[in-house]
């Protein structure tokens, strides 16, 4: 299931999104002061690019004031998008696999910063 999962993610946006992921976080990388957030932004088109197989650990311990300032800014809007994309998917009987990777994305969009993809 997890190999056919990545490929029909993969080919249906999977990597349209990883390389949008990855040239927003080459952007933010361009300035010092952008670098944290370009990391984190190449931590999400990894977990884009193949979701399935992969387990998202929160530690929000190691940069609290990082992921308050990133919920505040950012986090919440992406993941309340997350959720709700997740909802849709997991309308249908087919998309539920789908609807758990996205809310599996919902996590990491509330608290990256020192989140680990395995």
């Amino acid at each position: 299931m997890r190999l056919i999962g990545n490929i029909i993610w993969f080919v249906f946006g999977g990597l349209i999104a990883a390389l949008l992921w990855l040239l927003l976080g080459i952007l933010l990388s361009i300035t010092i002061i952008g670098i944290p957030l370009g990391l984190q932004c190449f931590k999400f088109a990894g977990l884009v690019l193949f979701p399935f197989g992969k387990e998202v650990r929160i530690n929000f311990e190691k940069h609290p004031i990082a992921n308050i300032l990133w919920v505040i800014l950012f986090g919440w809007e992406m993941a309340i998008a997350y959720v709700g994309i997740g909802i849709i998917f997991c309308i249908t009987i087919i998309g539920i696999p789908f609807g758990l990777q996205w809310f599996k994305l919902t996590t990491l969009a509330l608290f990256p910063f020192g989140a680990t993809v395995e």
